[in-house]
């Protein structure tokens, strides 16, 4: 199991509750989490649907249907904690999350770094 990130990987689930997600393909011009993240791999992802929203680490399985594992839950419209997500069809989509990031702002300070020396490391090394 591998931990992977990739563009365009959306699809689209009418899964209801706090439980794994059922898959329903991917969305026109996306990819599907199986061809884009892999069988048994882990990857960031956000859930919306209306008012309700998650963004997390989950496990992709590929099934009939395939599934999105939510396993780990990052930040949500539910203060923080797994989304109870109601009836009605929700986007799911490979995300990076805010948090996890590094990078230089504007003032030329380093935010959400280990270290100063590695956040410079990393945005000085593109």
């Amino acid at each position: 199991m591998a931990f992977v990130l990739n563009d365009r990987v959306k699809e689209e689930t009418t899964t209801t509750g706090t439980g794994t997600i059922s898959l329903d393909g991917a969305v026109d011009g996306f990819e599907s989490f199986v061809s884009g993240i892999g069988n048994s791999n882990n990857t960031y992802y956000a859930i919306v649907g209306g008012s309700e929203w998650e963004v997390g680490i989950g496990t992709v399985t590929d099934a009939t249907p395939d599934t999105l594992s939510r396993d780990t839950i990052l930040t949500s419209s539910n203060s923080d904690n797994a989304v109870n997500f109601s009836a009605g069809t929700k986007s799911v989509f490979c995300t990076l999350p805010a948090s996890k990031t590094v990078y230089i702002d504007s003032d030329g300070n380093t935010v959400g770094a280990a270290s100063e020396a590695f956040a410079i490391t990393m945005a000085t090394s593109l």
